[in-house]
């Protein structure tokens, strides 16, 4: 399939459709309307109705969508039939809930190895995953053509694991760390800042409290 540039946001949204419509064709839901998907997925219909636009007519005015035929679209666009190895970098509290995760809700993403320096853990297998020393990274990334990496190792050598990561074929990071990774272009990096993201939600919070005593 001819691949659509689409923007960043609704790149985002795909996956939550997607799982979305899984759930009504286990339902035996047969359409859905843009409103239904809305109240669902949290996201205003105008922009579920334009998102759904770059890839053409997919519904009928009138009619709305059909959950078959749109979830068949979507496991193309988002290469569900494609299984995708990633590894994770770094097995402290936070790799550890990851391993146990490992993205058991996804067909097509399984976390297929993992690094870190604790000789307590490494050579063994976790979660059904087996844990690598940091010592063979560069090698097992090579080895097993793995091009996605999850990073959860501490601050401090997140940047020169990043740098090794790259030179080992990684093109895609899942940032957990705090660190604004530097990377050479046709490295994408996502940054997932769990502390910042609670700390704009309680801003959300208090200004929502602050506006209702102004009432």
């Amino acid at each position: 399939m001819e691949k659509i540039k689409i923007p960043t946001a609704t790149a985002k949204r795909l996956p939550l459709y997607y799982r979305y419509l899984i759930i009504l064709n286990e339902s035996g839901k047969e359409k859905v309307s843009s409103t239904e998907l809305s109240e669902a997925v949290q996201v205003d219909s105008a922009s579920i109705r334009r998102d759904f636009s770059y890839f053409g007519a997919l519904g009928k005015r009138g009619y709305g969508y059909d959950v078959k035929s749109l979830l068949s679209f979507f496991k193309k666009i988002l290469n569900q039939d494609t299984l995708t190895n990633v590894a994770l970098v770094g097995v402290g509290n936070l790799g550890h809930a990851l391993l146990n995760y490992n993205f058991k809700r996804s067909n097509n993403i399984r976390i297929s190895c993992a690094f870190d320096i604790n000789e307590a853990i490494t050579g063994k297998i976790l979660s059904g995953v087996p844990v690598y020393s940091m010592k063979e990274l560069k090698q097992q990334l090579s080895d097993q053509q793995i091009s996605i990496a999850i990073l959860t190792v501490p601050a401090e050598t997140a940047q020169a694991t990043t740098d090794e990561m790259i030179e080992s074929g990684i093109r895609g990071i899942m940032n957990f760390t705090p660190i604004r990774l530097s990377a050479p272009t046709g490295v994408r990096i996502q940054n997932v800042d769990l502390a910042t993201e609670l700390q704009t939600l309680i801003y959300f919070l208090d200004s929502d409290k602050d506006s209702s005593k102004n009432i």
